[in-house]
């Protein structure tokens, strides 16, 4: 028998201030924003909705994710799409050294665990995790191709889906501690989501093709 889950809870809606936003990254204070239209990052203000900072990017921000002071970018260059993490430093701009090519060129959103960062392949399902000297680690298996990532309390989240064309979304939880890898898909979401942060009390993705970025809550399983 097929388990019902829910549906994630929307409680914000709100006009991205860039077209076809991609990528996100929450800092502890500034929603970062990354638009696939304009190739550019935003720094938006979650309370008042206004921007603090542009900066133009060294190519598609695909994916990115809080370090520290600092951002990592998953950036796609060149008419072959390369795929390349970049460091970006706000107020000071996107940095030439320190960058990691992804692993077979290919990479789409970026976790950090406060250690190690993450970078996620979409079609081939796995996550794979990147040190400061860009070594990959053993590929993290996920049940779906994945459209988002974050880490919180030492799990994936990700937001997923088997059929990007379809209105089949979910968020999973992909827990890797202790050598096994359980995933479950903990929520519903009804609709073509990309990317994903998480504020400490709700998490945020694009309705990439509406302009939009969402903020909702789920029920998180205990486990």
């Amino acid at each position: 028998m097929e388990t019902t889950i829910e549906t994630i809870e929307e409680v914000a809606r709100r006009p991205s201030p860039a077209p076809r936003p991609q990528s996100l990254a929450f800092d502890g204070e500034i929603l970062w924003m990354g638009s696939l239209e304009t190739s550019r990052l935003y720094a938006i203000d979650p309370h008042t909705w206004s921007v603090r900072e542009e900066a133009q990017a060294p190519g598609r921000p695909i994916g990115m994710v809080a370090v520290g002071d600092e951002l990592r970018v998953v950036s796609s260059e060149t008419e072959e799409d390369h795929r390349i993490i970049k460091k970006f430093i706000p107020g000071h701009g996107f940095k030439k050294e320190g960058a990691i090519p992804c692993p077979d060129d290919t990479g789409s959103f970026l976790g950090y665990d406060g250690d190690l960062l993450y970078v996620s392949q979409f079609y081939n399902r796995v996550i794979i995790s990147v040190d400061d000297n860009g070594h990959f680690g053993k590929p993290i298996p996920a049940p779906h191709d994945i459209c988002g990532q974050v880490i919180v309390d030492g799990c994936f989240y990700l937001i997923t889906t088997d059929d990007e064309e379809t209105e089949d979304y979910f968020l999973t939880r992909v827990d890797a501690r202790n050598g096994k890898v359980v995933a479950e898909d903990i929520a519903r979401v009804p609709f073509r989501a990309r990317a994903l942060a998480y504020d400490g009390k709700r998490f945020w993705t694009n309705h990439r093709e509406q302009h939009e970025i969402v903020a909702f809550t789920a029920s998180i399983p205990q486990r």
